[in-house]
């Protein structure tokens, strides 16, 4: 079993100095709306993905007067303790290290110490566009398929130049335009065979999360959508080629993928309860938790953002004795209660460490429901 035993952070978002250590089971940040809890969550994000949750600039994750952000982590494995570190500067580009040596490709880190987090933003799942849910897939197969991850990144390169000759040339660069679909073809074939078998096994394992939380006897769907299903894609990007002159833009391809989500029949986003919605998006990331655990063979580290503002106090305790059954490994969880987290965990009995957050940073720190 793999577990985050150490994290320090300088000048991210609001700390300027932090030290934490860490249960290998489950660990809690409680304090106001405002305080940080949520950015330990993030740099934890970081030192799996290389990225924020939240943001797409690295330079938001800067404390406001700073210049850089830096998060050390210890990760500890059956064989040994990786130490990890990545850092920040403006202007300069993202250094991220393992045992001291640097990468050079964040991708090639993707994958060594996976992580599934659950937040309220997760909302933009069924509420938001088609990126939201392909982003989604991404995240998915990307922590235990590199080879997806390096085909998309391909994709994407080749879409760009296909997109700037749309843009700039006229209809008279068709010549150009098939060299990016013969690059474009190979690795679109490669995604979408790897997000189709992604949909077939993921939904199983969604249906029985989303019985278990919901109490419900919906039958809930997830459904693949994608150009590629409609033949040979060369073919496709063929026939298309005078109307992507026109919008000056590729209108087929897996970038225009999406999932549909559906309780009954009907789509979850129009139809569905907030009730059934909030059920519907916890049930799709525990699957994606328990898929990414069976393809890897041990548990990512499970981040529960504010999961009270999703559900009942009974409902919670269902999911974090679930949490601890033993399924779901290192488990960290942000609340504003501090007597209501600690009670649920002293009733599920489980391995706990507690830390209460101020306004000036970290007030106290609770082991295994010693007050």
């Amino acid at each position: 079993m793999m577990h985050l035993a150490r994290l320090e952070l300088t000048n991210f978002k609001n700390y300027e100095e932090v030290s934490l250590e860490f249960s290998p089971g489950f660990n809690c940040f409680v304090g106001n709306n405002g305080v940080g809890k949520t950015n330990i969550l993030d740099a934890i994000h970081y030192l799996s993905l290389t990225k924020s949750f939240f943001n797409s600039s690295d330079t938001l994750a800067i404390r406001h007067g700073e210049e850089y952000f830096m998060i050390k982590g210890t990760f500890v494995t059956d064989e040994n303790n990786d130490e990890l570190f990545c850092a920040f500067q403006k202007t300069r580009q993202k250094v991220f290290r393992l045992n001291g040596r640097e990468y050079q490709r964040m991708s090639d880190h993707v994958g060594k110490y996976p992580v599934v987090m659950l937040s309220p933003a997760d909302s933009t799942l069924i509420t938001g566009g088609s990126e939201e849910r392909r982003r989604f897939l991404n995240m998915i197969i990307s922590q235990y398929d590199p080879a997806y991850l390096e085909a998309h990144m391909r994709y994407n390169k080749a879409l760009m130049q296909r997109n700037r000759i749309l843009r700039g040339s006229g209809a008279g660069q068709s010549g150009l335009l098939e060299i990016y679909d013969e690059q474009m073809a190979p690795e679109a074939e490669l995604i979408h065979q790897a997000r189709r078998n992604l949909t077939e096994n993921l939904l199983p394992l969604f249906r029985s999360y989303y019985a278990r939380i919901s109490g419900g006897a919906e039958k809930v769907t997830i459904r693949y959508r994608s150009h590629l299903g409609n033949g040979n894609y060369l073919e496709q990007l063929s026939a298309s080629r005078d109307r992507d002159f026109a919008l000056q833009y590729t209108t087929v391809g897996i970038h225009r993928d999406d999932l549909i989500f559906e309780i009954d029949g009907h789509s979850a986003r129009t139809n569905a309860s907030q009730g059934q919605q909030k059920s519907f998006i916890v049930a799709l990331k525990l699957a994606k938790f328990g898929l990414i655990s069976k393809m890897i063979g041990f548990a990512p580290a499970l981040l529960l953002d504010d999961i009270f503002d999703k559900f009942d106090q009974n409902r919670v305790e269902e999911i974090i004795r679930l949490a601890g059954s033993g399924e779901f490994g290192q488990v960290f969880i942000t609340d504003t209660q501090q007597d209501r987290i600690h009670r649920i965990l002293d009733n599920t009995g489980v391995d706990f460490r507690l830390y209460r957050i101020g306004k000036q940073g970290i007030e106290e720190e609770i082991t295994n429901g010693a007050r």
